[in-house]
């Protein structure tokens, strides 16, 4: 008695079928995977700006020196905030060494809120903080 689906569409159904299921297969893993060519999470920053917060940093290493140089703070006050500056710079530099160059918006943001701390102590410090109050009672307030 004859088959009812002779044996050679029987492999060409198979070998058909095998060759559509790769592509969908390798479609999937791909979606699973972030490979080293992938987009980047957004919650990561990357790049230009991991370089703009060491630049930050060394703009605010600027102005501690600038302002020690012309005697506008005391020698202890600028070693003070250069340790502070020197923390944030060594824990940017330290996160984004761990995570390819990486920085994750969380940790960005709190390294950028650290830097612009060090940077107002530094300008109420030298007399150039931003002021607060309007004088009714006696004088203006720095804001820091």
């Amino acid at each position: 008695m004859r088959s009812f689906i002779p044996s050679t569409s029987l492999r060409t159904a198979t070998l058909t079928a095998f060759l559509i299921a790769i592509p969908i297969a390798g479609a999937y893993a791909a979606g699973h995977h972030k490979g080293a060519l992938e987009a980047t999470d957004p919650t990561d920053l990357t790049g230009p700006r991991v370089e703009g917060l060491i630049e930050q940093v060394q703009g605010v290493r600027e102005g501690i020196v600038d302002a020690r140089q012309a005697n506008n703070i005391t020698p202890a006050v600028a070693e003070r905030l250069e340790m502070q500056t020197a923390r944030i710079g060594k824990a940017a530099e330290k996160i984004a060494a761990s995570d390819h160059g990486r920085i994750p918006a969380a940790q960005y943001h709190d390294l950028l809120r650290r830097l612009d701390n060090v940077d107002q102590r530094l300008r109420v410090d030298t007399g150039s903080g931003f002021l607060m109050g309007d004088g009714d009672d006696g004088g203006h307030y720095p804001n820091g």
